[in-house]
């Protein structure tokens, strides 16, 4: 079974200052709750130690992130892999009157038991978490992230 999740908001910020956050991999990796540590290598790929609270996964597992595509400051890709899960992720950015619309979208095919199930009811909070930072990112409420 493959998780899905697709978001779309409303920001009331113009879409250079959105860029800044969702392009970064820090501060998409600082967002996510099961993200214990992360690491930036000097080629553009960065690793996710990510503890996931399953029976089967003991310690955290790396998670190798690279992006995928990058169309500055409209569209950002990427994906994570590792012996649990593939992760893809994406980000799309448009200019709206009032700021910026979002289209955050994410999908995870877990490859140990659980993994899945486990992100099934979870992979909205972490959208949550990635808004809730990309307002303090901003300096704004996160109720005005519609």
């Amino acid at each position: 079974m493959t998780v899905r999740v697709e978001r779309v908001v409303e920001v009331p910020a113009d879409r250079d200052a959105v860029w800044s956050f969702v392009a970064d991999p820090d501060q998409r990796a600082r967002a996510i709750s099961v993200v214990r540590d992360y690491e930036e290598a000097a080629d553009g790929t960065t690793t996710w130690h990510v503890a996931l609270p399953i029976p089967v996964i003991d310690r955290t597992i790396a998670v190798e992130t690279e992006e995928t595509a990058r169309e500055a400051p409209r569209y950002v890709s990427f994906v994570g892999r590792s012996r649990a899960m593939r992760v893809r992720g994406e980000h799309e950015l448009d200019a709206t009157d009032g700021g910026t619309r979002l289209t955050s979208r994410f999908t995870v095919d877990g490859r140990l038991p659980g993994v899945e199930r486990y992100f099934q009811g979870r992979l909205d909070e972490e959208l949550d978490n990635l808004e809730g930072a990309l307002a303090a990112h901003l300096g704004i409420d996160a109720g005005e992230i519609a």
